[in-house]
C-alpha cells in the first residue's frame, strides 16, 4: 500500500468512527481524538428543529444555533458539527465565539459534513451546501461602510478549528448597483490577530458575478492558517492571509477556476508559507502581495480606510516558494493590491521562487459531468489533474 492509499484508508476509517462513535476525523497531522457525550452537534436542514436536543435522532436545523450552544458550553474536550447533506439557509452570520471553554490542537472545534469526499458513498451532491441569504448590512465588522456593506458567513474568534467538507454559494446580491458601492461577502472570517490553527479542508466555493457574488471566500488574521483540497471557482479572491509577519500557512491541493481577482493573497507573511500542488487556472492573477503595514491599515479601518489611488508596488518583498504547482492561462502571475475595489498593480514576480510549476497560457480542461466525481476538477490524464489539486486527499475512484 503506498503513501496515498494509506493516508485514505486511514482517513475513511476515521470518517466511520464519527458516525459510528461520535469521533472527531484525523486531523492532517495524524491526531485522533474522541467526543464526549454531548460534544457533538448534528444538523438536518430538512428535518431539523433549533429546539431540538442536537443528537442525531433529534437535530438542529441552522448553523447558527449549533454555534450558539458552542458559545455557551462549559464542557471540556473536543466539540464537532456535523451537517448532513441538504440546502443550508445561511440568515445570519455563524459566530463561533466559545466563553467558558478552550480547545486545543488535539482537542478541536470542528464544523464538517457527515460524508466526505474520501467516502465511498460520497458524490458531489452529498456536500452541505450553503447559501447565504442574510440582509445586508451597512457595516463592515461593526464599523460604518462606505463601500455599501459587508456580510459575513462565518466568523471565528477561537483557535484550533477546522472546516470540512461544505460547499460555499455566494451572496445573492447587485456587487456594485451604483459607482463605488461594492456589496460583498466574506464566506469564512478570522479577524482577530491573536489566534491560530484554522484549518479548511475538502470545501468548494462557488460564485457568480451575475447571481451570487463571492467577494473572499476565506480571510484570516493570525497564525497557522491552513487551506488545503479545496476548489474555489468564479469568486473575486479565494484566500487572503492577512497578517503580516504571521507563520505557520499553508496552501495545499487547491484548484483556482476562473478567480477574477486573485488566486491567494498574501499580506507580507513569514517565507515558511508551505505553497505547493495547487492548481491557479483561468484567473486574473495568481498571487496579490500586499505589505504588512498596508493591511494593517485596512483592518484598522474595517472598511473605511480603503480604496483610493492604486497601490505602488511594495519596495521590499518576502519570498516564497511554489512547489509543483502549475499556473495555466492567466491573465498576470503577480500584482500588488490593497482594499476591497482590488486596486491591483502589475509587479514582478521574482520574489516567487518556481520549483517543479510549469506556467503556461494554455487553458486547463475541466469536468463537467456532474455524475462523476471528478466534477468541476481538471479533467482525468491532464497535466494539470497530475498535480493532486482538488477535493480528494486519496485517488480519484
Amino acid at each position: 500500500m503506498n503513501r496515498r492509499q494509506l493516508m485514505r484508508a486511514t482517513f475513511k476509517a476515521a470518517a466511520a468512527s464519527v458516525l459510528a462513535h461520535g469521533q472527531l476525523p484525523a486531523q492532517e497531522t495524524g491526531a485522533r481524538t474522541s467526543a464526549a457525550e454531548g460534544n457533538t452537534l448534528c444538523l438536518n436542514p430538512a428535518t431539523g428543529s433549533d429546539t431540538n436536543s442536537g443528537a442525531k435522532a433529534s437535530p438542529l436545523r441552522t448553523l447558527a444555533e449549533a454555534a450558539r450552544r458552542v458559545n455557551q458550553s462549559a464542557a471540556s474536550g473536543p466539540m464537532t458539527i456535523i451537517l448532513s447533506e441538504g440546502i443550508y439557509a445561511v440568515g445570519e452570520t455563524t459566530l463561533l465565539k466559545p466563553e467558558r471553554r478552550a480547545f486545543s490542537r488535539t482537542e478541536r472545534l470542528t464544523i464538517r459534513a457527515e460524508v466526505l469526499p474520501d467516502d465511498s458513498e460520497w458524490h458531489t451532491g452529498r456536500m452541505p451546501t450553503l447559501i447565504h441569504t442574510m440582509p445586508l448590512p451597512k457595516t463592515w465588522n461593526g464599523r460604518p461602510d462606505p463601500l455599501g456593506g459587508a456580510a459575513d458567513g462565518m466568523m471565528i474568534e477561537t483557535s484550533h478549528v477546522t472546516i470540512q467538507g461544505l460547499k460555499f454559494l455566494g451572496y445573492p446580491v447587485v456587487e456594485t448597483p451604483k459607482p463605488g458601492v461594492i456589496q460583498r461577502l466574506y464566506g469564512i472570517s478570522r479577524l482577530r490577530r491573536d489566534l491560530e490553527d484554522l484549518e479548511i479542508a475538502q470545501c468548494v466555493f462557488l460564485g457568480d458575478d451575475l447571481t451570487n457574488p463571492n467577494h473572499v471566500s476565506i480571510i484570516a488574521n493570525g497564525n497557522g492558517v491552513n487551506v488545503h483540497h479545496c476548489i474555489f471557482r468564479g469568486q473575486k479572491i479565494s484566500v487572503v492571509y492577512w497578517t503580516g509577519g504571521s507563520g505557520g500557512h499553508a496552501m495545499r491541493n487547491c484548484f483556482c477556476d476562473g478567480v477574477y481577482g486573485s488566486g491567494v493573497w498574501t499580506a507580507g507573511i513569514k517565507p515558511d508559507f508551505d505553497y505547493r500542488n495547487n492548481v491557479i487556472a483561468n484567473c486574473n492573477y495568481v498571487w496579490t502581495y500586499q505589505g504588512g503595514a498596508s493591511a494593517l491599515a485596512d483592518a484598522g479601518g474595517r472598511g473605511g480606510q480603503q480604496g483610493g489611488a492604486s497601490p505602488a508596488a511594495p519596495q521590499e518583498l518576502t519570498h516564497y516558494k511554489v512547489v509543483n504547482s502549475y499556473f495555466a492561462n492567466n491573465r498576470r502571475l503577480t500584482g500588488s493590491g490593497t482594499g476591497a475595489r482590488l486596486e491591483y498593480a502589475d509587479i514582478d514576480s521574482s520574489f516567487l521562487e518556481l520549483a517543479g510549476t510549469k506556467v503556461t497560457d494554455q487553458p486547463v480542461v475541466i469536468e463537467r459531468d456532474q455524475t462523476k466525481r471528478s466534477y468541476l476538477h481538471p479533467v482525468a490524464g491532464s497535466e494539470a489533474a497530475k498535480i493532486g489539486a482538488g477535493l480528494f486527499m486519496g485517488p480519484i475512484a
